[in-house]
């Protein structure tokens, strides 16, 4: 405890219950002031006093800001260029054309031969084609599966989340009923407008808790969803009707099936929303695009060599740029703007001067400015500018690292995709084709064992980009043959393909290939295959013999 100093004791004499209170007032102080308190935790010090850091759970922190969160961030796309640039970097480097799927049978598990399990993998993939290469997969009948999950990443990047329920539908000439349809976050929304934080009635629904329209039972497990019947934002005069609500379970209370899947990335315990990927930097995303936008009036004004007139004395005559003919008006309906052509020669008064604007623009430092921002920006969204302008002019090491750095970032963020969004759609399909009998899988339906034998499955991607492919294909080779990483895992990184149905492939093309060699080259050819090829047969057969 700190001794009283020589005010104090003249406090302590005159008024000893002020006296009293500064004693108090510094003991907390000095116990507050430790640790973490003299850094980042002081209140005391000026660079600390103007932090406004008072947050809350979730809700308050994340839940109550989503709308706003959700309509910037989709302004900042369709009008910053980084962000847009971030965001379709992402899709395109995570998902590109769509992901896809390599059945990965546990054969030991099922006691399968090797050939069986291939041969069924074989025929899975092409009944898997069967739903996902047509439009009949969408609910909405626009894109096939794979156009789907490109439009589901990139909402689940712009808005923070994205659900997608998974109706059956019986469709004319096809054979599978699934179906699958893309909800906008915003229509996962409370009814009638606010949550309900304490169990009431909804709806005849007994509900313990909505938070966004998102429901949870009194542990806090997720339920349900709220969605609307239209878009919050969208107009009643553009779609008609009032707002209305309908309650989605998102698994069945009988059967368990997933009827909705809900992409999110969870950044808190107890967080039922996800936060949009440029909500960290969108302040910083609007004052660089208002600075770009400033910067390019600028250059354009200075490129129109723009000069001022400056009369000898006050008068009240019409300004020089109302002197133009209305057709040379860029905006003929604001009676107020002043407008110059391109290589005008204006007569002046006598005693008029001009002066030329010289506005200073392109800025010299806008480059390195810009850049510094981008930086910051593309480092909280885990891209490195090298990626985010696609441009490599750095040395070869400092291209591959970052090029290493962001590829961690795009695995990680497809296993989540994968994880959350592909593979539970490819296990309901293959339920309905084994249900169908279009698949045969004994056991798939009695045991969750044996289900997970039959749907492991791998998810193939865009490939990594490569700066030197011949170094690249060389250390693949090496990690193959030192058992580090396999075949499969190689083809999958370097190309996006698969390696066994690339060696069947490789196969027919090599049968082909020697057919071809035996019709250029028949001397070559062995006696057997002579008689094929009309009169070449015999005369190769004199030349033997």
């Amino acid at each position: 405890m700190a001794k009283p100093n020589i005010f104090d004791r003249a406090v302590a004499a005159v008024a000893p219950v002020h006296a009293a209170r500064r004693a108090a007032a510094r003991t907390a102080l000095s116990m507050i002031n430790s640790g973490y308190g003299n850094y980042g935790a002081n209140t005391v010090k000026k660079s600390m006093r103007g932090w406004m850091y008072h947050g809350g759970s979730p809700k308050e922190d994340i839940e109550d800001n989503i709308d706003t969160l959700r309509q910037r961030s989709r302004d900042a796309y369709m009008g910053v260029p980084t962000a847009t640039a971030a965001l379709k970097t992402k899709r395109t480097n995570v998902i590109a054309g769509g992901l896809m799927p390599a059945p990965q049978i546990d054969a030991d598990y099922l006691r399968m031969t090797p050939e069986a399990a291939e041969e069924l993998q074989a025929q899975i993939v092409r009944e898997f084609a069967l739903w996902a290469d047509t439009p009949t997969c969408d609910a909405e009948r626009v894109g096939n599966f794979y156009k789907l999950q490109k439009l589901a990443f990139l909402s689940y990047m712009m808005n923070g989340d994205t659900l997608a329920l998974l109706p059956m539908r019986q469709q004319p000439g096809q054979p599978y009923s699934l179906c699958v349809r893309l909800i906008e976050a915003d229509r996962v929304s409370s009814p009638d407008g606010y949550d309900r934080l304490t169990p009431t009635k909804v709806r005849d629904y007994d509900v313990q808790r909505i938070v966004q329209g998102v429901e949870t039972d009194a542990e806090g497990m997720v339920v349900a969803y709220w969605i609307a019947n239209r878009h919050p934002l969208a107009s009643a005069a553009n779609i008609g009707g009032p707002l209305e609500w309908t309650r989605v379970e998102a698994y069945g209370e009988q059967s368990g099936r997933r009827n909705a899947l809900f992409l999110m990335d969870r950044e808190r315990i107890g967080q039922v929303r996800g936060v949009p990927e440029l909500a960290p930097v969108l302040e910083t995303l609007k004052q660089l695009g208002r600075y770009t936008d400033a910067e390019i009036d600028a250059a354009v004004l200075s490129a129109m060599f723009t000069v001022f007139v400056q009369p000898a004395s006050p008068t009240d005559t019409r300004p020089l740029g109302e002197m133009l003919p209305p057709e040379m008006l860029i905006d003929a309906n604001d009676q107020g703007s002043i407008e110059l052509a391109p290589g005008a020669i204006v007569s002046l008064n006598p005693g008029e001067t001009v002066e030329f604007a010289d506005p200073k623009h392109p800025n010299n430092g806008y480059d390195a400015f810009t850049e510094a921002l981008i930086k910051q920006i593309g480092a909280a969204m885990e891209v490195p500018p090298e990626v985010l302008f696609k441009q490599f002019s750095t040395s070869y090491s400092a291209a591959r690292g970052a090029l290493n750095e962001f590829w961690r970032t795009c695995t990680m963020q497809r296993d989540d995709f994968v994880d959350s969004f592909c593979q539970p759609i490819y296990e309901e399909w293959f339920s309905e084709a084994v249900a169908l009998g279009r698949i045969k899988a004994p056991g798939y339906f009695s045991d969750p064992a044996i289900r997970k034998a039959y749907t492991a499955c791998t998810w193939n991607g865009p490939a990594r980009t490569n700066l030197n492919p011949v170094q690249e294909v060389t250390a693949a080779t090496k990690r193959v043959e030192a058992g580090f990483s396999t075949a499969q895992e190689e083809t999958a990184q370097m190309t996006g393909g698969d390696y066994s149905r690339n060696i069947r492939q490789r196969v027919i093309e090599a049968t082909r290939k020697k057919e071809v060699d035996k019709i250029s080259n028949p001397q070559e050819a062995p006696q057997n295959i002579g008689g094929t090829f009309g009169g070449n047969g015999p005369k190769e057969d004199e030349n033997n013999a």
